[in-house]
């Protein structure tokens, strides 16, 4: 059975490592916005085919990222400051491993696993 969550509102996912986003609901309207991206229509226009899968996932995730992430807690420079969210931030935070693979299991995989199934 397919459960739906019907809130709009944005809500706090735990990446782990002291590590939370605030984000908005992944919708249609949101994967449609990512998908205009410039680094990934560069990366789709590749004309030799040098953009690896994990590549892509990596671009898309961080373009998902900078529409849907409306605040962070527990990032901070390299001396504990916290930083302000920016576009650039959460490109940095998407670089680390751990934090990259958590925001594709908690978000955005979800959404992907829904679309192979053919679930909605």
């Amino acid at each position: 059975m397919l459960r739906l969550n019907l809130s709009t509102e944005p809500q706090w996912l735990d990446l782990g490592y002291g590590v939370r986003l605030l984000v908005e609901p992944l919708t249609t309207a949101i994967m449609l916005a990512a998908r205009s991206d410039p680094t990934i229509v560069a990366a789709a226009g590749d004309a030799d085919g040098s953009a690896s899968n994990d590549d892509l996932a990596r671009i898309v995730a961080k373009a998902v990222a900078r529409i849907v992430v409306k605040d962070w807690d527990g990032v901070g420079d390299e001396v504990g400051k916290p930083l302000a969210l920016t576009p650039q931030g959460i490109d940095a935070l998407l670089e680390l491993w751990p934090i990259f693979e958590a925001f594709q299991t908690k978000y955005i995989a979800g959404a992907l696993i829904l679309d192979a199934e053919k679930n909605v």
